[in-house]
This record gives structure tokens, sequence and C-alpha cells, in this order.
């Protein structure tokens, strides 16, 4: 019962660490609200793991209203996920995001459980994704004797074809042959020390690679 009592003032404290939040940001900005409500406006979509020791706002640096947020187990863009799709459609054709981020992150549960021979019920067709990944890397990956830097190759892999499946669908492609954005970045997030790393993906090489198979008409 003591746990559960613990539990439960740790919940209602949310509210009172709300209240301090709104009353701060009123003190910086007495208009900060008013300009929320007012709409969004941001220039990146970011597409990331739901870990939740890597809240997307806080390592980038960024306040409520600049970044919209995406985030599923190990950061996956499955071309049938209609939450992913839809998200990345509403960012690119309403929003006009300038920048779509793929944010994995080092020490993923995800990627580490499809490494993982075992039944995981649900889970195991959206695995699967990550199990594909390995697939196609299968040489580089089999050739790291370390199981460590293995896991972290594969989730850096798992990163780039994300991006490489963001890069396949319609709305960005119609956007950047007439805007010229957004362009897609891969990340890896290291919560040893709190830094994000560019994978830095070629996103025009990248393109050009996929347009040969998924090119898409023009709006």
């Amino acid at each position: 019962m003591a746990s559960d009592s613990s539990d439960m003032e740790h919940y209602f404290s949310i509210f009172k660490n709300n209240k301090e939040w709104a009353l701060s940001k009123r003190k910086a900005d007495p208009a900060f609200f008013e300009k929320l409500a007012s709409g969004q406006a941001p220039n990146y979509l970011y597409i990331g793991c739901a870990d939740s020791r890597v809240p997307a706002n806080e390592i980038m640096g960024l306040e409520a209203g600049e970044v919209f947020v995406h985030r599923n187990i190990a950061n996956l863009v499955p071309n049938v996920d209609l939450n992913v799709m839809s998200v990345i459609n509403y960012a690119v054709r309403h929003l006009h995001v300038k920048h779509i981020i793929v944010c994995g992150h080092y020490n993923c549960g995800g990627v580490k459980a499809a490494l993982t021979p075992a039944d995981l019920g649900l889970l195991n067709p959206w695995l699967r994704n990550i199990r594909d990944v390995y697939r196609l890397h299968e040489k580089e990956l089999d050739q790291i004797a370390d199981a460590d830097a293995r896991y972290n190759r594969l989730i850096e892999l798992n990163v780039v074809e994300s991006c490489r499946n963001v890069i396949k669908t319609a709305a960005v492609q119609q956007s950047y042959e007439a805007n010229g954005f957004p362009i897609v970045h891969g990340w890896v997030f290291d919560l040893r020390d709190g830094l994000l790393r560019d994978l830095q993906v070629d996103f025009k090489t990248v393109l050009a690679d996929v347009k040969k198979i998924y090119s898409l008409p023009k709006e």
C-alpha cells in the first residue's frame, strides 16, 4: 500500500509541475500561450524512438511548437504503417517542414529485442522490420566480431533504412521536386553522454538511388 500511495503522490505531482512550468513560461513571455494557441509552424519533423529517456524537444534544445514529433518502438518507418505515413504526409503537405529527422539511440531495447531469437507475440511483425535491416546488411554486420559494436551498428543502419523509407514517400519526393525541401537526416542519440550524432545521410544521393525504383509522378 505504501508503494501505491507513493505512486499516486508522484502522479499528482505532475499537475503541480505543470502549473509551475506554465507560470515560468508566462513570466518569461506573457504572450507565450497566446502565440502557442494561434497555430504551429515547425521547421522540423522528428521521428524517434518511444524510449522515455529520449525526449525530442529537450535533446534538441527546442521549444514547444518548433518540432513536430512522431515516436514509436525503434524509430521505424514502415511504408504500410498508417500512423507514421499520416504524420509524414501532414508534416510535409500541410506544415511544410524543411527537415525530417529520423533519430535512433544507442542501447535501444527494440533493436536488442529484434536480435533475440524469441517469440515476442504482437511485437513480432514490428520487429521483423529491424530483422529485415539485418538481412540487407548481413555481410557487413556479420564481419563485426564484437557483439556490442554489431548491435550499435545495427542501430545506425536501422536509422539509415528508416530515412530511406521516408524518402520513398510521395509527399517527400513531390515536395522536394517542387520546393527543394524537406531534407531527410539520420541521427543517433548517445545516452552515455547526451550528445546527438549525425550519421551524414547523403539525402540527394539516396533520393537519386530511391527514384530508380520508387520514383513517383509530380503533383
